[in-house]
């Protein structure tokens, strides 16, 4: 079965970032769609505006009529989602073809001419730079993205171009179902050993992934990896950096809350890239995303234009006040080589300024793997604020707590530990400089009623 046969489309946790962005490409295609998620969000219920049938109740009668013909329904499924769901469970039961929501996009991969961005950190924002790149450019794409871009209002974006856009995401080694005519490699800092287990099980697990690169296609990688690409004959490699490699930066002017950089290729160098949202990190991000866009055809002009206008992503060093008096943002940095970004950023646009940030660990075993490094990456900061470890799809592992990075920062480090309920109550109780928001969890759900309390703090100093 491909996308091509069916009628239906029913997803197993139809809320989650990516899985989204297919039920939003199958809605755009006429097909009726429908599916489960543990609990609404705002995305679910915009879902639910653009037609697909969401319920919350994990109920086999909930499912929606059509979507138990076998022979007309696709199921698509997250890894997150246990194996022994009621659901999922069902359709096994009963012979369905059921994919992986990596599968559906590996499809996609070899129907189109598929740009894909994988890596530990920065993939989000390099894929949505090369989206927004491609998609104002004489070439278009579409795109699949894990996170909703600020230009579009959406992590998927449809055209008629041969051109598709992926976020290659190596969780559970989704990433190998893929068959890119060409990806960048950001970064391949071990994460998920509860999946991968060891450090070279993980690099191993990017080096397979260099091997399903089509012939004739590119591989655009970071020359810091440890990793050892294995390119099929045909495939073309660059490297690229800050300031070395095939592609990077030179003549960097960061002033007055402005990024501006020459981009250096070996196509065709570019002077004076404007960055359209302004963060040191995004210098090296957009050099990754632009090469990629350049290989694929985009003119100067194009890429210009493309990084100037480009917007960011949600909960990507997402800026929600930015005053003189004060300025908040959040980000979903939840590794300790994203933490140590997002702080090194955030320290270059406001080097004399008292930096705040609150952080809620994401999982028990990422926890246990790197306290020692999420301690050295939020040293760079004024304060530290510590949450409770958000569990996601994990049970509590004994003595695995956040105590374990708050007893390992820096001296000096003025530093709290605290329950996420009083967090909003430490809030209303004092005033910030700069705050940040961290991690992958549920805090930044709070961030909307964190802006308001402190815009409301801030009207009420003015008066």
């Amino acid at each position: 079965m491909t996308p091509k046969d069916i009628k239906a489309v029913y997803f197993i946790g139809a809320g989650g970032i990516g899985m989204s962005a297919i039920a939003r490409y199958f809605i755009r295609r006429g097909l009726v769609v429908a599916g489960y998620d543990k609990t609404p969000t705002e995305l679910t219920r915009r879902l639910e505006k653009e037609g697909v049938l969401m319920h919350y109740e994990e109920n086999i009668d909930e499912i929606p009529h059509i979507c138990k013909k076998r022979e007309a329904c696709l199921v698509v499924y997250t890894p997150a989602i246990p194996d022994d769901h009621k659901e999922l469970v069902y359709f096994r039961e009963n012979g369905f073809e059921i994919q992986k929501r990596a599968q559906v996009l590996g499809i996609l991969t070899r129907q189109m001419r598929g740009l894909c961005v994988a890596g530990t950190h920065g993939k989000t924002t390099t894929s949505s730079m090369c989206a927004h790149i491609m998609h104002q450019s004489h070439l278009d794409c579409n795109a699949f993205l894990g996170g909703i871009t600020k230009n579009y209002g959406t992590n998927y974006i449809v055209s008629d171009s041969d051109y598709v856009v992926i976020e290659a995401d190596e969780f559970d080694r989704s990433f190998h179902w893929l068959s890119p005519w060409m990806s960048v490699i950001t970064s391949t800092d071990p994460d998920h050993l509860d999946i991968y287990g060891t450090k070279e099980a993980y690099l191993e697990s990017f080096r397979h992934y260099t091997t399903l690169i089509q012939p004739e296609g590119a591989l655009i990688i970071h020359r810091d990896l440890e990793m050892k690409e294995a390119l099929q004959p045909g495939v073309r490699r660059y490297d690229y950096s800050l300031d070395e490699g095939d592609f990077h930066a030179e003549n960097i002017r960061i002033e007055n809350g402005d990024i501006t950089f020459d981009f250096v290729s070996p196509i065709e160098s570019i002077s004076n890239i404007e960055l359209g949202q302004p963060i040191p990190i995004n210098i090296e991000n957009g050099i990754a995303a632009m090469a990629m866009a350049q290989l694929a055809g985009c003119t100067a002009k194009e890429l210009r234009y493309g990084m100037q206008t480009y917007s960011g992503v949600d909960r990507r060093f997402d800026f929600k006040i930015k005053t003189d008096q004060l300025v908040f943002l959040s980000d979903y940095a939840h590794h300790p080589m994203e933490i140590y970004q997002s702080a090194r950023s955030i320290r270059q646009l406001y080097r004399d300024r008292h930096i705040t940030a609150i952080f809620q660990p994401h999982l028990y075993t990422r926890t246990r793997d790197f306290y020692q490094q999420f301690a050295d990456a939020l040293s760079q900061l004024d304060e530290v604020i510590l949450t409770e470890i958000y569990a996601a799809r994990e049970a509590p592992i004994e003595g695995v707590t956040s105590q374990l990075i708050y007893d390992r920062l820096a001296p000096g480090i003025e530093k709290q530990l605290i329950s996420k309920d009083d967090v909003m109550p430490l809030i209303k109780s004092r005033s910030f400089d700069v705050l940040i928001v961290l991690g992958a969890g549920d805090l930044d759900a709070m961030v909307p009623q964190i802006t308001k309390t402190l815009q409301r703090a801030l009207k009420q100093q003015a008066q």
